[in-house]
């Protein structure tokens, strides 16, 4: 027998990792020491891990530059449509890993390393995560980056470069505590500056009418500092940029208006100016109308639109002089995609540079804006859709009210002409709320303004159609589409899961981390002894290496050969985190009641971050980290049941133990999470799905056959239906003897003895006032879970399954639903040619 490969060795061996050529490793060695040395000014005697991190993260970005500079020159010369995506997140996560994947360097970076005596895992744990996002919304942005470069689309990912992320969680006691993310401590080696692109952004003042338009003055202006990122396709030598814009105090600011002794606070104050880009709002679906927020969307809207018709009036053929003045070809040239309504602010903008700026008339002005504008919808949750109150706007953006009042004029207008004395479907269809204080919906502002509008998963998209938007869909249904969701395969699965991605290039070719679909062709291996073997033991491996991680951060010895049972993703009563707790509790009064039974071991991980003034939320945490306690302490249940909070769930920490999972869960009740994309993730990491029939589960179910999933409770109709006769849970309560148990447990202070009272205001709610009806889906998902439990027991059929799942991904490449936006909203073509390299001929 041949002695087992180390790591370092199996990497070598991996054909998805890039060939590691010999001159290639040299000139790699050089370089890092190069910069070791004339970058960071250090030698080998006194250089920190975190200097070689910096000098491998320059040595692999010198490689980006070339392409970058190429990239921009090749659009320039070409000029296609470009794509501006709008997002105020972008949760990047890092950077390295995932540069040295796309462009084919990966073994040449580890064999480097490894030559002058580094550990390339420990470099890379040297990066800071780039949190600029809550969850879902920025990761898809950031997913949507990497697929719009690796399909060769001219795109553009602006949003806010805040000095602080999302925040870091630490777990003490039990209860969440928020820690600043000061991700930029340390300096950022993948952005660069652009001093030369500032552009100023105006706030609050006054409006003057005259005959030759209206001028907005006495305003106040802060500066828009760019940072540029390099955003590298899979492959294709193309370099696209995200551009992250940073508020700057201009050198006269609050010195104008001179006090006298007032220089030092005029030059403190600049702080003032400077905090808009300060930090994340750590929302998840729900809407906080603060005046800084609102800054923050007008002020990336504003710099970008600036940009954006500067890209689109410098002439390609070398000159800096204005040559494109006719604004009818913008919606020719460019394509705005506003990610949900935080950037809705670019509908009244553009209007206002159009009208007030570039002379354009109003009806030819509106055509425009229509037709370049495009608005995603994230979330049917009513306390997340953003309604502004007019005076906060009025105060803030004078002129953008009035162009909002125009807008809404000219809609209602329409809206009056087409359902004549249907005052009641004008009320509706408003983007003026009328009531206690007048609001501005900017969803209605977002679809008036649109050319098309989508939800992010076809039930999604159908309940916009049927509820929240019903008026609008009427009135212009072909605005309205569906892009379903999806994840970038290169960072979810090539990076995070080699060992997977290895397996299935063994047996189908390395095309499909171009072309998920080709995965279908796994289906041919289901009976196949050797791929289910193979298949089943990258999963061991995965779950004894996070086992290790897990051991080492939370001093729980945890058994690998318990099915990990994970739901990672914001805390929100929507997410239904609570239904989790309750099977756990009810799993370990089982095991208690029936100690000498064979019961499927299970190590559950719950993980998340809580909206730091969400009260319910945190109170959940501490739920999960009392059962943990009681739980994990019980020797009667031994290691056939652990309960452990993943602290501080991040994108690194997702790469780690999405590849883990033996199962995931996605139980939110029906018709509330609008797409998920960690459930896509769970998918194609060989991990089984227990959930409800929302969001993309129904189009996972369709792909992979509902055989191969567990789904479970209420669809719906079913909840509708709820709805309309009432839902009680006293009923299920004093029904079901398994829940009322685990709620008498909580109630009594089983899990927190010292208080028992701790957890009345949770139970308070879930028999009370529960609006996600947990009781109502609870004996189906236990039923459901004991489905789970048998087949884990049957390691070849659940592998099976597994199979079945991967095969079924390819529609949830990012890569799909990048390519139905550029054709089916964008108006262009996506393309796999690759562009030359900058050491090649054109």
């Amino acid at each position: 027998m041949s002695k087992p490969l180390s790591d370092h060795d199996k990497k070598k061996q991996i054909s998805v990792r890039g060939l590691a050529g010999v001159e290639n490793v040299a000139d790699l060695k050089q370089n890092f020491n190069r910069h070791l040395h004339f970058t960071l000014v250090k030698d080998r005697n006194v250089a920190t891990k975190r200097d070689y991190y910096f000098a491998l993260a320059n040595t692999v970005r010198d490689h980006l530059i070339g392409r970058w500079i190429r990239t921009q020159q090749h659009y320039y010369e070409k000029d296609p449509k470009r794509v501006y995506y709008i997002s105020l997140e972008f949760y990047m996560g890092r950077a390295l890993q995932n540069t040295m994947v796309n462009l084919a360097l990966e073994n040449a970076c580890d064999e480097a390393t490894y030559q002058l005596g580094l550990d390339m895992e420990e470099l890379q744990d040297m990066e800071e995560d780039a949190g600029l996002g809550n969850g879902g919304l920025g990761r898809l942005a950031a997913c949507f980056l990497d697929s719009m470069a690796s399909l060769g689309l001219a795109a553009y990912g602006y949003g806010i470069r805040y000095e602080f992320g999302i925040f870091n969680q630490k777990i003490v006691n039990g209860w969440q505590v928020e820690e600043a993310d000061d991700w930029l401590r340390f300096g950022n080696p993948w952005e660069k500056a652009r001093p030369e692109y500032m552009r100023p952004v105006h706030f609050y003042g006054r409006t003057e009418h005259h005959p030759d338009g209206v001028k907005w003055v006495d305003t106040q202006v802060v500066l828009a500092l760019p940072y540029d990122t390099p955003i590298p396709g899979y492959r294709n030598n193309i370099v696209n940029t995200m551009r992250l814009w940073s508020a700057k105090a201009p050198c006269d600011f609050n010195l104008k208006d001179f006090n006298v002794g007032g220089y030092i606070q005029a030059v403190l104050d600049r702080n003032l100016a400077e905090n808009i880009s300060r930090v994340l709002y750590p929302n998840d679906n729900f809407f906080e109308g603060k005046e800084l927020r609102l800054k923050q969307e007008y002020f990336v809207v504003s710099a970008t639109l600036q940009d954006i018709i500067r890209r689109f009036k410098v002439s390609k053929f070398g000159s800096r002089d204005v040559v494109r003045t006719d604004f009818s070809k913008l919606p020719d040239k460019v394509a705005i995609q506003l990610n949900d309504t935080h950037p809705a602010m670019a509908i009244p903008e553009l209007m206002r540079v159009l009208v007030d700026e570039e002379k354009l008339c109003w009806e030819e002005a509106w055509k425009i804006c229509v037709r370049t504008c495009a608005y995603t919808n994230h979330t049917v949750l009513p306390e997340a859709l953003e309604r502004w109150p007019i005076d906060l706007f009025a105060h803030l953006l004078p002129r953008h009210l009035e162009i909002v009042y125009e807008i809404n004029r000219r809609h209602m207008e329409n809206v009056a002409a087409k359902y004549p004395g249907d005052f009641d479907r004008m009320r509706r269809m408003s983007l003026i709320e009328e009531g206690g204080q007048k609001k501005i919906n900017m969803a209605h502002l977002c679809i008036v303004g649109s050319h098309a509008v989508n939800g992010v998963a076809q039930i999604h998209s159908d309940i916009l159609k049927a509820t929240i938007f019903k008026d609008f869909y009427e009135m212009e249904p072909k605005k309205f589409q569906n892009k379903t969701n999806g994840i970038t395969p290169r960072r979810w699965l090539v990076m995070c899961n080699p060992g997977l991605a290895e397996v299935i290039a063994e047996r189908i070719g390395e095309n499909f981390i171009r072309d998920l679909d080709q995965l279908r062709g796994l289906v041919k291996y289901i009976n196949d002894e050797a791929f289910i073997r193979d298949i089943a033991k990258v999963k061991q491996e995965n779950k004894l290496k996070f086992a290790v991680h897990l051991e080492e951060h939370y001093k729980v010895k945890i058994n690998p050969n318990s099915m990990f049972d994970i739901q990672v993703k914001r805390i929100h009563e929507y997410k239904r985190q609570l239904l989790n707790c309750l099977h756990i509790i009810c799993y370990y009064n089982r095991i208690k009641k029936e100690p000498n039974k064979q019961w499927t071991p299970r190590t559950v991980m719950i993980g998340g971050k809580a909206a730091p003034g969400y009260h319910t939320a945190k109170m959940i945490i501490r739920m999960i980290t009392a059962i943990g306690e009681v739980v994990n302490n019980d020797p009667v249940v031994g290691d056939r049941l652990k309960v452990i909070f993943l602290e501080n769930y991040r994108v690194t920490l997702a790469e780690k133990a999405i590849p883990a999972a033996d199962l995931s869960q996605q139980i939110s009740t029906a018709g509330t999470e609008a797409s998920g994309t960690g459930n896509m993730k769970f998918m194609l990491n060989g991990a089984l799905t227990i959930g409800t029939m929302d969001g993309a589960n129904v189009e996972m179910a369709e792909e992979a056959g509902e055989d191969n999933l567990f789904i479970f409770g209420m669809r719906v109709d079913d909840v509708d239906a709820l709805d309309r006769k009432g839902y009680h849970a006293h009923d299920y309560y004093n029904r079901l003897p398994e829940l009322k148990q685990a709620i008498d447990q909580i109630a009594g202070g089983f899990f927190s003895p010292k208080q028992p009272d701790l957890f009345k205001e949770i139970v308070n709610m879930l028999m009370h006032h529960d609006r996600f009806k947990v009781f109502a889906d609870f004996e189906d998902y236990m039923k459901c879970q004991d489905k789970v439990n048998a087949l884990y027991k049957n390691p070849k059929e659940w592998t099976k399954k597994v199979i079945y799942n991967i095969a079924g991904c390819g529609k949830f490449s990012s890569d799909r639903t990048i390519a139905q936006y550029a054709r089916e909203i964008w108006g262009m073509e996506p393309s796999l040619e690759k562009i030359p390299a900058p050491d090649e001929k054109p």
